[in-house]
């Protein structure tokens, strides 16, 4: 539930809140992360959240899965990261998901190598971020599948860092890598960070294997494994060619019913914990 208003010593609004972020993230490519990003995004907006995606992969899929072009941006989130650019300047609407969102494209690979020239040069997407902290109730950061300076951005401003990944043996071997890189950065730039929790991608119950893996993760875990989880869908996989999430290509799939129910776990776990906005 969102704060009431607030007004400084001149009777204008100030925002008593600071949207939750949360960066999706895995150093393996192919598990999830974008479809996971713009499709809780999508849904947090379908219960009532104020939400700002913001795609840090060059690759720029979240961006197309959004319905924007990322060929046709005149400014990226590469512009905020250099400071060439405001984030009002850069951000843009999905009128597909409901959402707020900072575009990118290949502008991003330029904009990593010359990140390493700047001072303070992990902050930047924090200090960013930080003109609009009020504006949201959540900020979700879509990752690339690599630690570079664009994931050490991103988790260095995220509060906490979901994890997606699939039901197989060498998944387990990646998690524990990422698990002692989110240590790392917590130890050295961000005291905060937290895992918010794990999610369990093209999931197929049906699979011996998924079973084991999913006991795996529970045992060292716990409950910051999902309940839910996200099956195979094939409305889910042929949504982002039509820039849609798939609550907006199709609302009775599996794939939209499994992330709205994502979304309503995080807000549920969110309200337990005083987390919620």
């Amino acid at each position: 539930m969102s704060p009431g208003p607030h007004y400084d010593f001149q009777g204008l609004y100030v925002s008593t809140h600071k949207a939750k972020i949360i960066a999706i993230a895995n150093q393996k490519g192919g598990v999830g992360k974008t479809t996971t990003a713009v499709n809780t995004a999508a849904s947090l907006v379908a219960l009532g959240k104020r939400v700002l995606l913001i795609d840090m992969d060059p690759q720029g899929n979240a961006t197309m899965g959004s319905g924007v072009d990322k060929n046709r941006c005149a400014q990226t989130v590469a512009d905020l990261l250099l400071a060439e650019a405001t984030l009002a300047e850069v951000r843009v609407s999905s009128d597909s998901g409901g959402y707020d969102l900072l575009p990118a494209n290949g502008d991003l690979v330029a904009a990593d190598v010359q990140l390493i020239q700047r001072i303070d040069r992990e902050q930047q997407l924090k200090r960013g971020l930080a003109e609009v902290a009020g504006d949201y109730h959540y900020m979700l950061i879509d990752c690339p599948p690599s630690l570079n300076l664009l994931t050490v951005n991103a988790l260095v401003a995220a509060d906490s860092v979901l994890i997606t990944m699939q039901c197989e043996y060498f998944a387990l071997e990646g998690l524990t890598d990422l698990s002692r890189t989110i240590s790392q950065i917590g130890r050295e730039l961000n005291p905060t960070l937290t895992i918010e929790g794990i999610l369990r991608t093209m999931y197929d119950q049906r699979a011996g294997l998924t079973g084991a893996v999913s006991e795996q993760l529970y045992k060292y875990f716990g409950d910051k494994v999902y309940r839910t989880a996200i099956p195979r869908n094939v409305r889910l996989a042929e949504a982002p060619s039509h820039g849609l999430p798939c609550l907006a290509y199709d609302k009775n799939s599996k794939g939209a019913l499994a992330y709205l129910a994502l979304a309503q776990e995080l807000l549920r776990r969110h309200s337990a914990t005083g987390a919620a906005q």
